[in-house]
């Protein structure tokens, strides 16, 4: 049987042409691709990085925000905890004595107890570590999970931050006593955590202070916090990316300003909510 010599260089023929047109879509992807990032290159930045950038991390927290539950807990296991792991020593430099030890609250609706030892720092509450450990104790077993993508199983014990706030009140919206019960929602927007020495810092949206599983940890699988996992005490925060897990807490602060928050600056997420 003879064979038609045209229809045996069809389907090379074809070939041909789409190899031809895959080539040229490839060329004014890669075009298109390098041209963005000149674009983006020449914006203006915002907090560390290109505005559109921040624009859609924006968009991501306006979304977390909108399916946040304050009654939805993170997952709790039963069992034994994975081997720890240390990441991240900002803010840790120096010995610090758990007697001695003071962190200072401010942005309080009643600030008659506060106190100013220094005229260069604003009056605050002072507390010991001894009067968190007074406070009612919860533990769990939650994941700790990285921005980075690892994760590790701690069990904690500490206070809920939420029973503190409770406890000391702070400033409202409408200059009214605060209702932490009742009115979380008269309460100022924000919280600002920093280590003893301002060189780490996160901020919290109060919604998320107030999570249940929010706590002011002093124990860590069993065993006192460690030097390098934020001794004497740490925040653990379970609905949150580990960047806002701060170590070595110095200072807290309620206020109705976003607060600055360290990696953030650097192009990271502000909100990091999972």
């Amino acid at each position: 049987m003879s064979k038609n010599p045209e229809l045996s260089h069809e389907p090379e023929a074809e070939m041909r042409r789409l190899s031809r047109r895959s080539f040229v879509w490839a060329g004014v992807a890669a075009a298109s691709a390098f041209g963005a990032l000149r674009w983006l290159d020449t914006q203006d930045l915002n907090n560390g990085i290109p505005w559109p950038f921040r624009r859609a991390l924006a968009l991501n927290e306006k979304l977390a925000r909108g399916y946040f539950r304050g009654y939805r807990l993170a997952p709790e296991f039963e069992g034994h905890a994975t081997s720890d792991r240390t990441n991240g020593d900002i803010g840790l430099d120096g010995d610090v004595d758990e007697a001695t030890h003071i962190i200072r609250v401010l942005g309080l609706h009643d600030m008659s107890r506060a106190v100013n030892h220094d005229d260069d720092k604003e009056a605050a509450v002072e507390l010991t570590v001894s009067q968190i450990k007074a406070m009612p104790a919860v533990s769990m077993l939650t994941e700790l999970k990285c921005i980075e993508g690892w994760s590790i199983f701690v069990q904690w014990k500490g206070a809920r931050l939420a029973d503190l706030i409770a406890k000391l009140g702070p400033a409202t919206r409408s200059g009214r006593a605060p209702d932490v019960l009742n009115h979380p929602d008269d309460l100022l927007e924000f919280v600002g955590i920093s280590t003893p020495d301002d060189a780490y810092y996160v901020g919290l949206d109060m919604a998320a202070a107030l999570h249940p599983q929010t706590l002011l940890c002093y124990e860590m699988n069993g065993a006192p916090l460690t030097p390098e996992h934020g001794a004497p005490l740490r925040l653990v925060i379970p609905v949150k990316y580990g960047v806002k897990n701060i170590k070595r807490i110095g200072s807290i602060r309620f206020t109705s300003q976003r607060p600055k928050d360290y990696w953030a600056e650097l192009g990271y997420d502000w909100y990091a909510g999972l």
